[in-house]
């Protein structure tokens, strides 16, 4: 099983506490990070719920088994089947996910699969689509993936993801998980990125009947403009809240806004 930490919530097991303090909230870190991106939040979030950390396959304490490394390729799927496996083990029936980027992904991919185990979704940073700037990306990546050291790859991706002189703090702290990542887990990630634009295109066109927010940086010129697409038109289910002077990983980079945000919008889902 994937490597996870819980925060109960103190109130969680009292007969008396809140229906919101039995509440879980589980959150759901990006390709090259792990649950430690997560640290501007847990204080906030398990002031009222139940808080449950993953680290995704591969990713921080989640070392791969030999069993896991000889299994040859990464979906979405069993990736969201991970998550599944640790809410079954926990006896978590419904939680509220919180993403950020590729972590987004999963989220929805879970939801597809069992909507009744998604109470809301946080989408942060969310990847819809890739656009052309991002794909092209992609190939070069996808070539050079055997001959350059990851991590110049890793980096050089950190920067156009995450550009400007602010976004700084988000760069290294995806950099410095990312050196914890073996090279051939790192490809094994790269390679989920060749299925992910028919995924993404069927999440922009089926919205799910699941109450979802996308918290998004301005300044994430690379995925902001298909969410603000996607978020008009499953207006039933979706809003969109646009966090200022912000890049791609938002609950980092502005963590005040992004869990005033969050949590308010959790309070208002049923």
């Amino acid at each position: 099983m994937i490597n996870f930490t819980i925060y109960k919530n103190e109130n969680s097991d009292h007969p008396s506490g809140s229906e919101q303090a039995k509440q879980w909230v589980t959150f759901v870190h990006g390709a090259g990070g792990s649950s430690s991106i997560w640290f501007k939040q847990i204080r906030d979030f398990r002031k009222d719920y139940n808080v449950l950390l993953l680290d995704l396959r591969g990713h921080g304490e989640s070392k791969p088994t030999l069993k896991t490394a000889f299994k040859q390729k990464y979906t979405f799927s069993a990736l969201a089947h991970d998550i599944l496996e640790v809410l079954d083990h926990l006896k978590i029936e419904k939680s509220h996910f919180v993403g950020i980027s590729l972590g987004t992904i999963l989220i929805r991919q879970l939801a597809e699969m069992y909507p009744d185990r998604v109470q809301s979704m946080i989408l942060g940073g969310a990847i819809l689509k890739m656009n052309f700037r991002s794909q092209i990306l992609m190939r070069l990546g996808n070539t050079f993936k055997y001959v350059l050291p990851y991590l110049v790859l890793y980096k050089f991706f950190a920067f156009v993801i995450m550009p400007k002189k602010s976004h700084k703090q988000s760069r290294s702290l995806f950099i410095n998980e990312a050196k914890k990542l073996y090279q051939k887990e790192f490809i094994k990630w790269f390679k989920l990125t060749a299925e992910i634009n028919p995924v993404l295109k069927w999440f922009r066109q089926v919205e799910l009947n699941i109450p979802t927010l996308y918290v998004m940086g301005e300044e994430d010129y690379m995925f902001l403009p298909s969410v603000r697409k996607v978020a008009e038109n499953h207006y039933k289910t979706s809003q969109l809240f646009v966090i200022e002077n912000c890049g791609h990983v938002v609950n980092v980079e502005q963590p005040n806004a992004f869990n005033t945000a969050v949590l308010s919008f959790i309070q208002t889902t049923k």
